[in-house]
């Protein structure tokens, strides 16, 4: 039966501790224990209630379920605007330039500037999938759901949207950026750092971060060369992005140096490209392979599935794909053809 993306709910909570106790130290996002995951269901389940004209401070927490068993496979989150509550930290990538006419001396240095440039700004969170479930499509179902749910309420979002790339570190949780910069100012080592962020604990940023501008060519090489890499495992979750139209711009994580990529919301493939229709269910001939989403809020609910596209403002739906997404004959649906 198909695989079904919809919103979290406190009966997910043990499934989806399961799922986390697979998540290695790096994605800051899913360092959490039970009580933050349970706050982090709730505020999701209030912000799909509120009525929303703009983004604030809403959260929306999604896990890919099997439609019959509730096995939870993967989650992926979205914040509507980062940085309102609490203080949103990148480093930008600028540049330094020292000259000398005297000694005919002329260098270009390449240095690291805390920002608050994202402020405001929706951010895609939170993607992980089971392995279990990896290389079978899944993937693609969940990271691309969420950018559904953005273009049928851009209401609830801002104009840009980011993602944070979970960059450069070990099984054993070394990050060489970490250990490079943060831990000096810090006292920490990465997985305390990365839980303290995940669980809400993130003032000790603003605390204990140096304010100047840092020379990169000061750091070790090792962290050097981590600098806007990516994880290897989060190559694909990049690609994927890259190919809706997501760009890095010289920002980067200030705990693994991860690169952060960014695109206006209007211009994401999914959100440009998908389109509202009206269901027709029952037999297909000649389907294609859609991403396909109801238009509830509270009750949404998206889905792979074979489906017709006949130049009009229908589309031909199979009984089964209907019955996952919850959609009945005439209702509207969100559609992007994969």
């Amino acid at each position: 039966m198909p695989f079904v993306i919809r919103p979290a709910e406190l009966a997910d909570l043990e499934r989806l501790e399961s799922l986390i106790a697979q998540v290695r130290a790096g994605i800051t996002s899913l360092a959490i224990d039970r009580d933050t995951l349970r706050q982090k269901i709730d505020a999701s389940a209030k912000s799909l209630a509120a009525e929303i004209r703009e983004a604030g401070n809403e959260d929306y927490f999604f896990v890919l379920t099997d439609d019959d068993t509730q096995q939870v496979a993967g989650m992926c989150a979205i914040k509507a605007a980062v940085g309102l509550r609490d203080p949103f930290y990148s480093y930008r990538i600028g540049t330094v330039v020292h000259a000398s006419k005297e000694l005919n001396v002329h260098r270009v240095h390449p240095a690291l500037y805390l920002s608050n440039d994202y402020t405001g700004c929706t951010e895609l969170t939170s993607l992980f999938l089971g392995p279990a479930h990896r290389s079978k499509g899944f993937g693609t179902l969940l990271s691309k759901s969420r950018l559904l749910f953005i273009a049928e309420f851009p209401q609830r979002f801002a104009d840009k949207v980011i993602a944070e790339i979970r960059g450069i570190s070990n099984d054993h949780g070394r990050s060489p950026f970490w250990d490079g910069l943060g831990q000096h100012f810090f006292s920490m080592d990465f997985p305390t750092a990365d839980h303290l962020v995940g669980t809400g604990h993130k003032s000790f940023i603003a605390e204990l971060m140096p304010k100047h501008a840092i020379y990169v060519l000061l750091l070790p090489e090792d962290a050097r060369d981590a600098i806007g890499k990516p994880h290897p495992n989060s190559k694909r979750a990049l690609e994927m992005l890259e190919g809706e139209g997501f760009r890095y711009e010289s920002y980067v994580d200030i705990f693994d140096g991860g690169p952060t990529v960014e695109c206006r919301r209007n211009d994401i493939h999914a959100v440009r490209d998908s389109q509202r229709r009206t269901a027709r269910i029952g037999p297909l001939e000649n389907p294609v392979r859609c991403l396909l989403a109801n238009t509830r809020v509270q009750d949404f609910r998206c889905s792979a599935g074979n489906a017709v596209l006949d130049g009009t403002d229908d589309i031909a739906l199979d009984p089964e794909t209907a019955r996952a997404i919850r959609i009945r004959e005439g209702e509207p649906v969100r559609v992007l053809e994969l």
